[in-house]
């Protein structure tokens, strides 16, 4: 695949290639734990077992690296497996890390307690603020700087590329995740971050059907792409060939998916924004979004994700996520169907009574791929019933 290439090309066609043998378009399944040996160590394409590598799995690697101008991509069984194999492998006791103070909880949760026991430590800040971070790095001692932009769930905009020029000066590794904007809307690595990672559960799959979770290295970062390669190999989170041929199925319509996204998302917010009951809309696609002007320099677009900060405090935010019908009442987010999400019980429950816990007042929508409509008339009669 050539990487002078659309996106939406390489997309549709990298690690895609068809099948020799038959000339089917789309490569099998390869639904194998192991390989034939053309004797002892012969090994046919590299491959000998299936936690070291399978064709499908290779195929979605290759897809992923391409879609976000990295070098390699490696698949994982689940978003968190990807952030966990990628801390363990940068990280040592007595290190640190700074994150952002509104993040995914399970990210939060995952530095904090897991890595918390092994002696990692973690600084909390808000990652918009460049002097904040730039407080907040010990020299020396923080070996990670981790940003997700936009932010989950309160939508903060960070610059990216101000941010990777920081941890290079402080020589860190300068992680994004970008499972909300999606490498669609922002290429992290052409901003100059250092590692980009994904939870494949939401856009990149985008039907809500598999749970998955993706690593792609900067050019530059190839030593360290090889040892957390061999994290995943000698620890095992590998993603099973069903799921990563479900991953590469979703990403061949990520870019219509995430234009239509897009559109309605923007449509909904223009609507709650004009509501009485609706305090904030939190869209970085409204002009009066503090980091508006920036998302529209790094990002092509601004996603299917809008919170809402409700007038009437938790009550009324619970209410109008247990009201809508359209909007389904659940966790995740990014598939084709729009989901309600309430976080301060639901996605963030873990990170209460933290520096991340997240608003009584916030409702988290995923808006999907409907008709804007009936969606539109959902809101209203979900607002009417606050």
């Amino acid at each position: 695949m050539h990487h002078d290439t659309g996106f939406d090309t390489r997309a549709i066609h990298a690690g895609q290639e068809f099948d020799p043998t038959t000339g089917a378009v789309i490569p099998p399944i390869h639904v194998t734990s192991t390989y034939a040996q053309d004797g002892i160590g012969g090994l046919r394409g590299g491959y000998e077992y299936s936690r070291g590598g399978n064709p499908t799995r290779t195929a979605l690697e290759t897809q992923l690296a391409a879609l976000e101008g990295g070098i390699r991509g490696l698949s994982f069984a689940s978003g968190l497996a990807a952030e966990d194999a990628l801390l363990r492998t940068v990280l040592r006791p007595g290190d640190h890390v700074v994150i952002g103070n509104d993040v995914y909880g399970g990210t939060h949760r995952l530095i904090r307690r897991i890595f918390g026991d092994w002696g990692v430590r973690h600084s909390t800040v808000d990652t918009s603020d460049l002097d904040a971070v730039r407080a907040a790095i010990e020299l020396g001692t923080t070996k990670v700087l981790w940003v997700e932009t936009p932010s989950n769930p309160l939508m903060k905009i960070s610059d990216i590329a101000a941010l990777a020029e920081l941890g290079d000066e402080a020589g860190l590794t300068v992680v994004v995740d970008n499972t909300f904007a999606s490498p669609a809307l922002q290429q992290p690595v052409a901003l100059g971050a250092h590692v980009v990672v994904h939870s494949t559960t939401k856009y990149l799959g985008g039907h809500s059907d598999v749970v998955g979770g993706a690593l792609v290295f900067a050019p530059g970062r190839e030593e360290l792409a090889e040892r957390v390669g061999f994290t995943q190999f000698a620890a095992g989170a590998v993603s099973a060939p069903f799921d990563a041929f479900l991953t590469t199925r979703g990403i061949k319509t990520l870019g219509v998916r995430m234009q239509r996204h897009s559109q309605n998302a923007l449509a909904i917010a223009r609507r709650l924004d004009e509501h009485p009951a609706v305090a904030r809309v939190l869209y970085p696609g409204l002009e009066s979004h503090p980091g508006h002007a920036l998302a529209a320099r790094q990002m092509s677009g601004f996603g299917g994700m809008v919170s809402i900060d409700l007038v009437g405090g938790g009550a009324a935010a619970r209410r109008f996520a247990e009201s809508t019908e359209l909007f389904t009442l659940a966790e995740s987010l990014g598939g084709v169907e729009s989901l309600v999400n309430y976080p301060s019980e639901m996605t963030h429950a873990s990170v209460k009574g933290t520096e991340a816990e997240v608003p009584e007042s916030i409702v988290r929508l995923s808006v999907g791929i409907e008709d804007v409509d009936d969606l539109l008339a959902d809101i209203d009669g979900a607002l009417g019933r606050v």
